[in-house]
């Protein structure tokens, strides 16, 4: 399914101007044939959470809004850490959700950066076997 970006992926991310979101689509356009992507469906087969990996690289981790809160992110993340022996990934700092959902699941920070394009703080983190 390709369906463009829709209200609630902003949501997600609402500290950070929605403009920046719709500035990289055409970003993920292209990176999309090159990484792994593991999908979510629900009874009706529809998707309702994605991961996208670029090698040992968590690209993004998405559910959606409805669906929140109700184990599916944490059943993508396990079903990817069984592929992998390690993995990284960046969560921005006011993304306080996703960083505690990330710590429970045994990720480490490895280091703090600013994004140069949106300027905010984010975290590096790292989890392996």
């Amino acid at each position: 399914m390709i369906r463009g970006l829709q209200e609630e992926n902003v949501k997600a991310h609402d500290f950070i101007a929605a403009s920046y979101w719709y500035s990289q689509i055409g970003m993920m356009k292209r990176a999309l044939p090159q990484s792994e992507v593991y999908v979510y469906l629900d009874s009706k087969d529809n998707i309702v959470g994605f991961i996208g990996l670029a090698g040992e690289y968590i690209a993004g981790l998405f559910v959606t809004h409805k669906k929140q809160s109700g184990g599916i992110d944490k059943q993508l993340l396990d079903y990817v850490k069984t592929q992998k022996n390690q993995l990284t990934l960046e969560a921005y700092e006011k993304n306080q959700k996703a960083i505690d959902f990330y710590q429970r699941e045994d990720f480490v920070t490895k280091e703090v950066n600013v994004d140069e394009e949106t300027g905010e703080k984010e975290f590096v983190m790292f989890w392996k076997k």
